[in-house]
């Protein structure tokens, strides 16, 4: 038997998880041969409905409304699914396997032997917003960082170091050191889902179940189906799927710093008259609108976009219900609109660098963001500096 099964008995319930590499060929050998060999009365599978579609309909894609994706503030949540694909995508390349073929080919081998199965992971787009918004501004920025650094790297994986994240030793040092880094992220992306995973089994009517999850779940999973059985903790899931509520600060933030800008702009006149204040104006709008279209520059973005974003930027770091990349990104889209070769060679291109900048779509998106990261950046900049032109 696997090293990476583990049999748990609830009252008369038996419970088969296997854990597994999402990029290995043993993984996807291991997944079909416990199944037949099994024949469990239901399977749960590690994925949700939406990354299930987006496996199993190629050209899924081409649905793709990216201007309502600007429009309603997702722009950032499609590109960090993207980029996260796009690493999973780079491991996969290496060993000629597909992140997620382990989770298709159980979900087939069930099929084939007429087993029902139960997608059991939580929504990808409600993890990244319950992440997002436990992070602080700090743990933001790092979650960027790692994002950024995970598409500029060109860090490869052998087969036998991918095989090795299924041992349960090197799994634990990574959570560890993940926690470490990013507590509150790895809280969302791990524990969390541990939980979710195992109340969706837990909540299964099946007397005999198999579970083919990630390696780095089963311990957790299997700690949390025990507590469930003690009755230590409820199975309910509603919390998990629920949006973090904004603190004070976070809800505050977007009104105070409007607030601040102009009080350094009244500050100014009242100091030295309309000079000083026109002046403070005027160089908030060169700092700010310069660094985001230094930021859409960055991006490779239409010469157009680049005036747009100078432009917008200090109006809509002005404005707490918009920012400077839904109108960088719809300029961009209006200007360079996705062709069909571009939908149907974005999985291709999310495994480089070069990719994300020549493929339109992950452009885009690119745009949207460097454009909006170099405002955040020109407020933080602009407001210590517009203070010390009062002294």
């Amino acid at each position: 038997m696997s090293e990476t099964t583990t049999r748990l008995t609830l009252g008369d319930r038996e419970i088969i998880l296997l854990g597994t590499a999402h990029v290995s060929r043993d993984s996807i050998a291991d997944a079909r041969r416990l199944i037949r060999e099994e024949q469990p009365e239901e399977v749960f599978i590690e994925i949700d409905a939406a990354r299930y579609k987006s496996l199993t309909e190629k050209r899924s894609w081409e649905n793709l409304n990216l201007t309502q994706v600007l429009k309603s503030g997702r722009g950032f949540f499609l590109l960090a699914n993207l980029v996260l694909s796009s690493f999973q995508k780079k491991l996969g390349a290496d060993l000629g396997v597909s992140p997620g073929e382990e989770m298709l080919a159980a979900i087939e081998e069930a099929k084939a032997l007429e087993i029902p199965y139960s997608f059991c992971d939580r929504d990808i787009q409600i993890t990244l917003r319950r992440a997002w918004g436990k992070s602080s501004f700090w743990g933001k920025n790092k979650i960027l960082a790692v994002m950024l650094s995970s598409v500029f790297s060109n860090e490869k994986l052998d087969e036998a170091e991918i095989e090795e994240l299924k041992k349960k030793n090197a799994m634990q040092s990574m959570l560890e050191e993940l926690a470490e880094f990013l507590p509150s992220v790895k809280e969302v992306l791990i524990d969390e889902r541990d939980r979710y995973i195992a109340a969706r089994i837990f909540k299964g009517r099946a007397k005999a179940c198999l579970a083919v999850i990630g390696a780095g779940h089963a311990e957790g999973i299997a700690r949390n189906l025990r507590a469930f059985e003690e009755g230590s903790i409820s199975p309910e899931t509603d919390s998990l799927e629920a949006l973090p509520p904004k603190g004070r600060v976070a809800k505050l933030l977007p009104y105070l710093i409007p607030a601040i800008i102009l009080g350094l702009f009244a500050a100014g006149f009242f100091r030295s008259g309309w000079s000083l204040s026109l002046s403070m104006i005027w160089k908030w709008i060169l700092v700010n609108g310069t660094l985001s279209a230094l930021g859409a520059l960055a991006a490779l973005a239409h010469p157009l976009t680049i005036a747009t974003s100078f432009v917008a930027a200090p109006i809509t770091s002005m404005n707490p219900t918009i920012g400077v990349g839904i109108f960088s990104g719809l300029i961009e889209l209006a200007l360079r609109k996705p062709r069909v070769a571009d939908f149907e060679n974005l999985p291709r291109d999310l495994l480089s660098l070069r990719g994300f900048f020549k493929n339109r779509i992950t452009h885009i998106l690119l745009v949207f963001f460097f454009s909006s990261l170099g405002s955040a950046i020109g407020t933080f900049i602009g407001i210590p500096y517009l203070t010390s032109l009062l002294r």
